[in-house]
């Protein structure tokens, strides 16, 4: 029976949470009971697949929060109060709706998993008496409801438990005891490293040159890396500058750059304390990284052009800025970029997530957190 599926596959997927991401696992809320999950139905007006009895009263959903149990689509896993909630919400959109979105959201479906910053999420289909009866499938708010996913819940579940045994090979990561999924970075194109230098008079794109070491960072910045971005912002300003350094060369070398004469010797020099030139539109380095730019720009290579942007940020800017944007283009490249960044960061203690509040006290001249010291002062008044 594919309810049978649901428990063995919950089985599977709960033992790889507890050893592999532990945090995420405490998220799993504990069995719904039989009455509620009756109940739920009968509000609705729909009969449950067995599939979704068995899983609820397995795990009646996943607390909110960053932390937070998420499909491989990034959907929270819904208890019974949240399927009730949320199908209940789609209901009301769908009414809304004038005859040439009909399907768009059908009044049988029932959404189990949420994205939570949007509409989007997994439903099921409970129309009894048809073939469909328990089918998987995907609200997306622009396009409506597609199916695919799969047959049945238990089948879902066993494809994801398998999906988690196969660790990075298939997206899954893994990082502070969370889980994270994350797409495989594709194949890099190979560029050679013996072009000679532009000219200073070739017309190539202008490199950005108005960066400052005292520039001040916006939170925000921060705030998308959580707990490594939290500690990023206490760290002292010279670990702060070390881990700058080493995302700089390792985006350098992941993305060929490092091979380039002009950048890795401005790196070795970086590295070593010497102060490099003032910016300037001619100089080597930044020809050389000019050069790169029109490359990017005529193969749509985005990333390359990252890359070639941060070098310079790096070495003329804020180290603040240039640890958080290195490790934001990282991501492009290398599943690991947060185990690096936090090996380059001194592999300290990580805080916790950061909240509100963590900012409105945040006391450090180099980043700008003065929207949320207002809030937190008015808070205390």
């Amino acid at each position: 029976m594919t309810s049978d599926l649901v428990q063995d596959s919950w089985t599977r997927i709960d033992a790889w949470l507890r050893e592999h991401a532990p945090r995420t696992f405490a998220t799993l809320r504990p069995p719904a009971g039989g009455g509620e999950i009756a109940a739920a139905q009968q509000e609705l007006g729909v009969t449950f697949p067995p599939d979704l009895v068995a899983s609820l009263l397995r795990h009646n959903g996943a607390l909110e929060g960053p932390e937070a149990f998420r499909f491989s689509t990034g959907d929270r896993l819904l208890g019974v109060s949240g399927i009730l909630g949320d199908t209940a919400f789609m209901r009301g959109i769908d009414q809304g709706l004038d005859r040439e979105t009909e399907g768009y959201w059908l009044y049988d479906y029932v959404k189990f998993g949420s994205y939570d910053v949007t509409s989007d999420g997994l439903l099921m289909d409970c129309r009894t008496g048809r073939d469909s009866f328990g089918v998987i499938g995907r609200f997306f708010d622009e396009t409506g409801t597609s199916f695919g996913q799969a047959n049945s819940l238990g089948e879902y579940l066993a494809e994801l438990a398998g999906t988690l045994e196969r660790g990075q090979d298939a997206g899954v990561v893994t990082f502070n005891g969370r889980l994270f999924w994350e797409a495989r970075p594709p194949a890099r194109p190979q560029y050679s490293a013996d072009e000679p230098l532009p000219a200073p008079y070739e017309q190539l794109p202008e490199l950005d040159l108005s960066y400052s070491p005292t520039d001040l960072l916006h939170v925000s910045h921060l705030d998308g890396h959580e707990e490594l971005g939290a500690l990023i912002a206490v760290l002292p300003y010279e670990q702060v500058v070390d881990a700058a350094r080493k995302q700089l060369r390792r985006l350098a070398v992941e993305t060929g750059l490092n091979n380039y004469p002009e950048v890795k010797t401005a790196l070795d020099a970086w590295e070593c304390g010497v102060a490099l030139p003032q910016p300037d539109q001619t100089g080597p380095l930044a020809l050389r990284l000019r050069a790169v730019l029109a490359q990017a720009d005529t193969g749509r290579d985005h990333t390359r052009r990252w890359a070639a942007e941060k070098i310079a940020l790096g070495i003329w800017g804020s180290p603040y800025r240039s640890v958080c944007e290195s490790a934001e283009t990282r991501s492009h490249f290398t599943l690991d970029w947060r185990a690096d960044l936090h090996a380059d960061l001194g592999n300290q203690p990580l805080p916790p997530i950061p909240d509100d509040r963590f900012w409105g006290t945040l006391r450090n001249p180099a980043i700008d957190s003065s929207w949320y010291a207002a809030q937190y002062s008015q808070d205390q008044d």
